[in-house]
């Protein structure tokens, strides 16, 4: 049980950082600073490094056991 949980954590602890990194992706974008858009192409990219290493957690976490897919 503690596995789960901490699967579950994890999952969601990674879930979180994505939504607050294009969150800050949106108000880099529409606070109008940034002429350049660097500030939000950073958020857009730790947002795009943190989903792909959500999938992969995904997929070592089922290949281990740990989750299971249902439905």
């Amino acid at each position: 049980m503690a596995g789960l949980s901490f699967a579950k954590i994890l999952i969601l602890a990674v879930f979180v950082l994505i939504l607050v990194s294009l969150g800050t992706a949106a108000y880099s974008l529409f606070k109008g600073d940034d002429r350049d858009g660097t500030a939000t192409v950073k958020a857009l990219t730790v947002r795009v490094i943190l989903s792909i290493l959500l999938v992969i957690v995904l997929m070592i976490l089922s290949a281990l056991g740990l989750i299971s897919p249902h439905g």
